[in-house]
């Protein structure tokens, strides 16, 4: 194992003094670690079944409802009553703490949806009779996946057109800079509205789109580390060693451009989740039925004698995106050698 630099060691230090910043990075990847296995957490189907002496697993294994003496072929419906009561009478079922997925309908609700707190549904019922709690689990980690995924992949793409124009400068860099003016003019809310009208929004459609204008923030910063650092002495001396331009500029010149590329990466990663919270929201990010806590938010809009929705998708936001904010400023005073 390589050991620490005293840089490296130092900045690790002033990360873990800042104890706000340094617990909610754990806190954040907690929360986010049980979201990853929220079908652990979260599901209509139980996590153990022992039935007749032989022991199945729903939650990775396809059952059949013929093996607990139905007659369809198909997966069974572990929520139906004669499957359940046929396991309870041969076998025994372990069940995960919530007893519903991010799309299943509860219809045994006593009152209409969308339905108040109770024991079964811990926070509530959407107005389409989904359990609330499911959909904050799954949700939140839609929104993180897709947020990572962003901010890695803007990542790469500003680091390498700011390092571009930054080391070469003259034309290449006038004409990136007016193509960046011209691009980031572009509305992109407008652009995706229109092109909902053609494909249907997914995943990895949202994240192309996305990808088109996010990249821009990186490349300032980038760029103008490559404009001072390109004249400095060991940069010289490289060229004068033989290197090629891009030994010169990933290998030597790019560690340094890192240090201040790193501390805006907390911050793009909560603006990638507010805009795919902001377009669920209104209608034109995932598609229908995905969790999302913008769909959430929109239905405690909607339902406004239902608080239980708005306020379990405020405080799912508003303890994602604070955990965020805190872990930035930390890996920002960890950089910042004016610390010690």
């Amino acid at each position: 194992m390589a050991r620490l630099t005293p840089i490296q060691r130092r900045r690790l230090r002033n990360f873990r003094n800042n104890r706000r910043g340094f617990w909610s990075l754990w806190l954040f990847l907690a929360l986010f670690g049980l979201s990853l296995v929220a079908e652990l957490i979260s599901n209509d189907k139980p996590l153990v079944v022992s039935y007749q002496g032989d022991l199945y697993f729903p939650v990775v294994q396809t059952v059949p409802e013929e093996t607990f003496g139905g007659f369809l072929p198909t997966e069974a419906n572990y929520r139906d009553h004669f499957i359940r009561d046929e396991i309870t009478a041969n076998g025994w079922a372990i069940w995960p703490p919530i007893r519903f997925s991010y799309d299943t309908i509860n219809y045994e609700l006593e009152v209409p949806s969308p339905a108040p707190p109770s024991s079964e549904n811990w926070l509530g019922t959407d107005d389409q009779g989904r359990d609330v709690a499911a959909r904050v689990i799954y949700g939140f980690r839609i929104s993180v996946v897709f947020g990572l995924t962003l901010t890695i992949a803007s990542c790469i793409v500003g680091v390498i057109i700011g390092a571009i124009q930054g080391f070469y400068g003259g034309k290449i860099d006038l004409f990136g800079q007016r193509f960046i003016e011209i691009w980031s003019g572009l509305p992109m809310l407008y652009l995706l509205i229109i092109l909902s009208a053609l494909v249907q929004p997914n995943f990895w459609w949202l994240l192309g789109i996305m990808l088109l204008f996010s990249w821009m923030g990186l490349v300032d910063v980038v760029r103008a580390e490559f404009l001072r650092a390109r004249n400095f002495e060991y940069v010289k001396a490289a060229r004068a060693l033989g290197l090629d331009n891009r030994h010169i500029m990933f290998r030597h010149i790019l560690p340094n451009a890192m240090v201040a590329t790193l501390t805006f990466l907390p911050f793009i990663l909560t603006g990638a989740i507010t805009g795919l919270t902001s377009l669920d929201f209104l209608g034109f990010g995932l598609p229908s039925g995905s969790p999302s806590l913008g769909e959430l938010i929109a239905q405690g809009k909607s339902n406004l004698h239902a608080p239980w929705l708005g306020i379990s998708a405020f405080v799912s936001l508003s303890v994602m995106l604070t955990l965020l904010v805190f872990v930035g400023e930390a890996v920002r005073d960890a950089f910042d050698p004016r610390k010690n």
